[in-house]
């Protein structure tokens, strides 16, 4: 009897502020023994050095497969490469526009094409504040066309204790909209009597 293949998940990192949520997602996927494969972008690779002092070379050993931002012919671009889906964590609006225009310039906007044309989940973990109409009509006009906005929101009902359970929850529930549900946050079961039920 043959193995399972393992599931495959690409992960992009752009430049908004936020990489941490990026590196939290490829962590995740790691435990849950996920295929990752990363695409940093240029205003990506200033981000991670700036947030948390970690260059390209540091990278490779987060994920299985770090691809060049400008390699587009790399696996990621094509449809016949089957993927669970992808997450741009953190997703600057440049590259939300991107995707929502459907003209690519890199690698890593012609993967999240990819996931729309395939048909494949594909979060965008949105990072800006606050946000003026182009952005908005942005982000309507991505999710039109196929895209889940997850922006990072805050859950402050779990009772967080630290910025690392602020960050957890969020990746989590967006890893959650990927389908992986070892990683998704638990279901709310609400607050019972609590509440007055």
């Amino acid at each position: 009897m043959s193995e399972k293949p393992r599931e495959r998940v690409i992960v992009g990192i752009t430049g908004a502020s936020g990489a941490v949520y990026g590196l939290r997602c490829l962590d995740l996927l790691r435990e849950a023994g996920v295929e990752t494969h990363l695409v940093v972008s240029r205003a990506g690779e200033l981000t991670l050095r700036h947030e948390a002092g970690l260059g390209l070379a540091d990278m490779k050993a987060r994920c299985d497969h770090l691809h060049r931002i400008g390699n587009v012919g790399a696996s990621i671009a094509s449809g016949s490469f089957r993927v669970r889906g992808m997450i741009v964590a953190p997703c600057s609006i440049r590259t939300l526009s991107e995707i929502a225009s459907g003209i690519t310039s890199s690698l890593l906007t012609r993967a999240a094409d990819v996931m729309l044309k395939e048909r494949r989940p594909l979060v965008l973990m949105v990072r800006e504040s606050p946000l003026h109409l182009g952005h908005i009509r942005s982000m309507a006009a991505a999710a039109e066309i196929g895209a889940i906005i997850a922006p990072p929101m805050p859950a402050f009902y779990t009772a967080p204790r630290s910025i690392e359970d602020l960050v957890d929850h969020s990746v989590s529930r967006s890893l959650g909209l990927l389908g992986l549900d070892d990683i998704a946050v638990k279901s709310w079961t609400g607050l019972g009597d609590r509440a007055g039920d």
